[in-house]
């Protein structure tokens, strides 16, 4: 039998064999940016691409219709990669510019590169089967399909069906501005519309007559107000109204809606505060007599972090570097950094929390000298909180789960932005992913070749565990998109 190590190798040439595939994904995915919950053609391809490589694929997992896993190999253990490819609303923008330059006003496009994400996952799929293959050895690799991260969270409600209790663990990744191991929590957060229901009326000659729902939403903002002084610092709460019941004033508006987003560090305290949120809407209903009817959109887990993982996924970054670049790359990207402020600013979670780290950041950031982030950070496994939601957070209740950051822009690129649309487009973005798929695929055939590792990763996981999971999605719901923004 080939040493292990020899196998490994193979498997990452087998990633850069294959990277003209997973390049070819990338922007077929970029080209589609389809919003969450209706990537059809991008899990199409997946799908089609996937079976063709001889992965036993399941669609429609968890009941959503583009969601889907893929499988590999015989036995355990278990070990999941996450793919996301929803795209936003309104960031069109053609790849490889450096100036805002939509390709058509009003589409959608990858401001937060999830055409890399799955390409990179798909790319560390693809490593980890050509290990099974040539080792034979147990184990198997499953390629999770996840729609809606953007709005729709669909790994929660996979979690909430326990899909994700049957891994030992998973692993994915995120483009970034930097090359690190991410560490530390993330709040909870849980959406639901309230759409209130009143009568119509001259606002003038009958207001006796009407009910307005638009009363209604304004009084259960305001009942919100009052409760932001009696809930937990660490809490959020924020709100948009998605209808305001028309234009005509002198109407009174029988229709109007209200979105809430709940946010808290722990799930179980983002429940309990939309239940208090439920209640003000029950209240203002009965003062202006209208009716409401509740609809939940989704919800997320705050962050299970797992060191031991972290610890892994950084020793196989270390051994296999970090992407290079060219000169024209470095040229566009130190073009591209010019049109955002902030492009000076420290990468990395270390930075942000640890002064030490801070310093040897802001030694590499110098020493670049170009606007990429063309080196790997220090590993940093403080236990910090960060205030954004992922439903990666779901995933890590369920299973032990870490997650790394590969540079697909340039240092300090707004998230969600045009900027981030036109280098996700480049050989930038590219190489970003396939070196993400070899740290995770390194990665994955660790867990499979050192039990020790896994046994520990597991420990760590029961230990964060044992106050056990709050799943944030409802018995019942399905993933939609509020009414008024389909």
């Amino acid at each position: 039998m080939e040493d292990w190590n020899d196998l490994k190798r193979k498997a990452i040439r087998h990633i850069e064999e294959k990277s003209p595939l997973i390049t070819e994904t990338a922007d077929r995915i970029w080209e589609y940016a389809e919003l969450s919950l209706k990537e059809y053609r991008s899990a199409d391809w997946y799908c089609a691409l996937l079976e063709k490589e001889g992965f036993v694929v399941t669609k429609g997992i968890g009941g959503i219709e583009t969601a889907f896993s893929a499988n590999f190999g015989k036995g355990r253990p278990y070990i999941g990669l996450l793919a996301e490819y929803d795209a936003l609303s309104g960031l069109s923008q053609k790849k490889g510019k450096t100036q805002k330059e939509p390709l058509e006003s009003g589409r959608s496009g990858h401001g937060c590169g999830h055409n890399l994400l799955g390409a990179g996952a798909l790319a560390a799929a693809l490593g980890v089967k050509e290990f099974l293959s040539r080792s034979g050895s147990e184990g198997t690799v499953i390629l999770y399909g996840c729609p809606g991260e953007e709005g729709g969270a669909a790994k929660a409600f996979m979690a909430r069906d326990h899909v994700w209790e049957e891994l030992d663990a998973a692993l994915t990744w995120h483009p970034d501005e930097a090359n690190e191991v991410v560490t530390g929590s993330s709040n909870a957060c849980i959406q639901v519309q309230y759409l209130f229901h009143g009568i119509a009326a001259h606002a003038s000659s009958d207001p006796d007559r009407g009910r307005s729902a638009l009363d209604a939403v304004e009084l259960m903002n305001l009942g919100v107000q009052f409760l932001r002084e009696h809930m937990s610092d660490d809490a959020r709460i924020h709100y948009a109204i998605t209808d305001s019941g028309g234009v005509s004033p002198n109407v009174v508006q029988p229709e109007a809606a209200v979105l809430y987003m709940v946010r808290s560090k722990h799930v179980a305290e983002a429940a309990a505060l939309q239940k208090r949120v439920d209640k003000i809407a029950e209240g203002a209903a009965l003062m202006t007599e209208t009716t409401f009817t509740r609809k939940f959109i989704d919800g997320t887990a705050d962050t299970v972090t797992n060191h031991t993982l972290e610890r892994l996924l950084y020793r196989n970054f270390e051994e296999l570097g970090v992407p290079s670049y060219t000169e024209e790359e470095h040229l566009f990207a130190d073009r591209l950094s010019g049109t955002y402020p902030g492009r000076e600013g420290l990468p990395g979670f270390g930075a942000e929390f640890d002064p030490v780290v801070a310093k040897k950041v802001k030694e590499l950031r110098e020493k670049a000298g170009h606007a990429m982030d063309d080196f790997l950070l220090p590993l940093f496994t403080g236990e910090i909180f960060r205030p954004g939601s992922t439903d990666v957070g779901d995933v890590s209740w369920e299973c032990p789960t870490a997650q790394i950051h590969v540079a697909s822009w340039p240092n300090g690129c707004p998230g969600h932005s045009w900027q981030n649309v036109s280098c996700g487009g480049t050989s930038i973005g590219h190489k970003a992913a396939i070196h993400a798929g070899k740290v995770l695929c390194a990665a994955v055939i660790d867990l499979f070749t050192d039990p020790e590792i896994l046994k520990e990763a597991k420990e760590e996981f029961k230990e964060r565990t044992a106050g056990g999971y709050v799943c944030p999605i409802e018995e019942g719901a399905v993933p939609v998109i509020p009414e008024g923004l389909e």
